[in-house]
């Protein structure tokens, strides 16, 4: 089954203690999009400007994500600027510029309108609900949202999560969601919102899964070699819903099964600068990946 996504497609500029990156291919739907398409087809709802470089949509192209669904208009495309320090797990927004992407409308493709996976990406809520008013039959909804969002739209926010299955947040927002401290608690309150599936994002630390009375939480695979954590959470994402929309089954064993796959597919994000990592990534080294995290989790009963 294929993928329908909304999101941003930008160019990203940031410093982290391990180099710098200006005007990168970012944005989460492009992470998004990438990430699912070593598993699926993926058909991505987005604006860029006049400025934005072809050689992403080549590479974009080469992933054999449909651009269909992304409009070229005149002006200069989204930009964000951040930094890290060596505290990888919190961003310092330093600048940013929507552009165009201020005065986007997302329109789904008639072609697209029958997807039955749909993921809405990290952007305004409206928009969000925009594009489940254009999919017809959606056998699963997904959205991401952020703190941004979280204070300063609270409402809308809280009714496109009223129509969606699952819905994926860092540990922080769901608190802040929530209003709650304890992140058990505010899972359940998140739930009462909306979503039947929960997934809490917890950077360097894993994923919490929480699927109705079910609780299952997911390691980070600890790596040497970090360059820069944008749009890992989106490659999480976009690892989760490629293999569930691959294997068609959304039961408790598979959500297990993509979240880890989703871990996989974060870990390879944070190895490079922008959409790097993903320019030379092979599925010999997914699968890999998958076994690491395998062997990290695994234990043997015992008796006591």
């Amino acid at each position: 089954m294929s993928i329908l996504v909304i999101g941003s497609v930008a160019l990203d500029t940031v410093t982290t203690p391990f180099g710098a990156i200006t005007e990168g291919l970012g944005g989460s739907g492009t992470h998004f999009a990438i990430s699912a398409s070593y598993y699926t087809d993926i058909h991505l709802v987005a604006v860029v400007g006049a400025d934005f470089p072809a050689e992403h949509l080549r590479f974009l192209e080469s992933r054999k994500i449909d651009l269909r669904g992304i409009e070229k208009v005149p002006g200069k495309t989204f930009r964000w600027t951040g930094k890290y320090d060596y505290d990888l797990n919190n961003a310092q927004t330093l600048k940013t510029e929507l552009n165009v992407f201020e005065k986007f409308m997302p329109k789904v493709p008639d072609a697209c309108r029958d997807i039955e996976y749909v993921f809405l990406a990290n952007i305004d809520p409206d928009l969000q609900r925009q594009v489940i008013e254009q999919v017809k039959k959606p056998k699963l909804i997904a959205c991401d949202t952020m703190n941004f969002w979280i204070q300063g739209k609270r409402d809308s926010l809280i009714r496109t999560i009223s129509k969606v299955d699952i819905l994926t947040i860092n540990e922080g927002e769901a608190r802040l969601l929530a209003k709650e401290s304890n992140l058990i608690r505010a899972a359940k309150k998140i739930h009462a919102m909306g979503p039947k599936t929960i997934i809490i994002k917890q950077g360097e630390y894993g994923a919490l899964l929480l699927h109705e009375e079910h609780i299952f939480s997911a390691p980070a695979l600890p790596l040497e070699d970090i360059k820069d954590p944008t749009g890992a959470g989106d490659s999480f994402a976009g690892g989760f819903m490629g293999y569930l929309a691959k294997t068609g089954d959304l039961s408790l064993p598979s959500l297990k099964k993509a979240v880890i796959v989703g871990s996989a597919m974060a870990s390879f994000n944070v190895e490079a600068f922008s959409c790097d990592r993903f320019r030379n990534l092979a599925m010999d080294e997914i699968r890999e990946r998958y076994r690491l995290f395998k062997h990290l989790s695994h234990f043997d009963e015992i008796e006591l």
